[in-house]
C-alpha cells in the first residue's frame, strides 16, 4: 500500500511538473508575400517605368525587418528609389513601408530583365522578375549620360 501512495505521489509530480510551462509562446517570424500593380511590356530609351510594390504579411511581428536587392541579367538600365537615389545592383537596402516604389529607367535597346528579391531578417524570401522590350515604333532618342 505504501508503494501505490508513493508511485501515485510521484506520478501526479510528474505530470503536473510537465504539463506547465512558463514561457510564453510568441511566434515572430509570418509569412509574407508581395503584389505589384500591372506593368507595360515596352519601353523606350531613357524612358522611366514605376514599379510599386505591396508587402502582403499574414500577420505583424514589430522587430520584422525586409530588404530587397537586385540585380539586372539582361540590357542595361538604372533603379532609383522615391528619393530619386541611384541604387548598385546586389547591394541589400532595408524597406522603411509596407508600400514603396522603384524607378527603373532603361537605358538600351535591347531586351531588359530585372530581379528583384524581397527577404525578412528569418531568410523567407520573394522573388520577382520583370522584362522590357524595346519600344521599336519610336525613332532613335538622343543618347543621355547616365547619372551617376
Amino acid at each position: 500500500m505504501k508503494k501505490t501512495i508513493i508511485l501515485s505521489v510521484v506520478a501526479t509530480m510528474m505530470l503536473l511538473s510537465t504539463g506547465c510551462d512558463d514561457k510564453l509562446d510568441v511566434q515572430q517570424m509570418y509569412e509574407f508575400s508581395v503584389s505589384t500593380m500591372p506593368l507595360q511590356t515596352k519601353i523606350k530609351v531613357c524612358e522611366t517605368v514605376e514599379i510599386r510594390f505591396q508587402l502582403v504579411r499574414t500577420d505583424k511581428y514589430e522587430d520584422a525587418k525586409y530588404y530587397f536587392n537586385f540585380f539586372q541579367p539582361e540590357g542595361k538600365g538604372y533603379i532609383q528609389n522615391g528619393n530619386k537615389d541611384i541604387l548598385i545592383p546586389n547591394d541589400t537596402y532595408e524597406l522603411t513601408s509596407e508600400t514603396f516604389s522603384l524607378y527603373y529607367t532603361s537605358y538600351c535597346l535591347e531586351t531588359q530583365t530585372i530581379d528583384i528579391t524581397i527577404r525578412d531578417n528569418f531568410n523567407q524570401e520573394h522573388k520577382l522578375s520583370f522584362s522590357f522590350e524595346n519600344n521599336k515604333n519610336d525613332p532613335f532618342p538622343l543618347l543621355v549620360k547616365i547619372p551617376v
